[in-house]
């Protein structure tokens, strides 16, 4: 029966510790953007005050465009990293609203693109709740780390008291 509740104890913990990486890998896509036909707005869920980056490769050979956010206002957009790809950024003003802003992009002679992302009001990453300043240090040790490391502790603090109260029986 010991052994029973021991590997019970040791698949709650392994599942502690596995459960953060779908998390960060979300995440991680999240974060990267995603496209809405030709245009990518990253990030897809921006918070008030946060750069927002647009880039499109419906303009083709074209190496000049004009955005324009609802929310962020009018944009350029230039030529980016990567050839055939227009890119643009704009900073949403501190007050925007939460909901979704249309992005509008306009390339010559005559094409027009839009795209929607969320504006989300509350703060975007980590938030400093003084608990040793994890603000910005999303790849640290985070709270899936911390809860794995109280299940780890737990555990073996269970299966301590256990061995010590068989050793009083006998």
């Amino acid at each position: 029966m010991r052994h029973a509740r021991t590997g019970a104890t040791a698949a709650l913990i392994a599942a502690a510790l596995v459960l953060p990486a779908p998390i960060a890998l979300a995440a991680e896509g999240e974060a990267a953007g995603t496209a809405a036909g030709d245009v990518r707005v990253t990030p897809r869920t921006a918070s008030p005050g946060d750069t927002v980056t647009v880039s499109t490769t419906a303009c083709g050979k074209e190496t000049y465009g004009k955005g324009e956010s609802v929310a962020g206002g009018k944009f350029h957009l230039l030529p980016g990293d990567r050839k055939g790809v227009l890119t643009g950024e704009y900073r949403l003003p501190k007050d925007a609203a939460s909901g979704t802003d249309t992005v509008t992009l306009k390339c010559p002679p005559r094409k027009k693109m839009t795209a929607t992302y969320r504006i989300s009001g509350r703060p975007n990453g980590a938030v400093d709740a003084g608990f040793g300043g994890a603000a910005g240090k999303e790849g640290e040790f985070g709270l899936g780390w911390l809860l794995a490391g109280a299940a780890v502790a737990g555990g073996a603090l269970r299966m301590r008291r256990r061995a010590a109260g068989a050793g009083a029986r006998a």
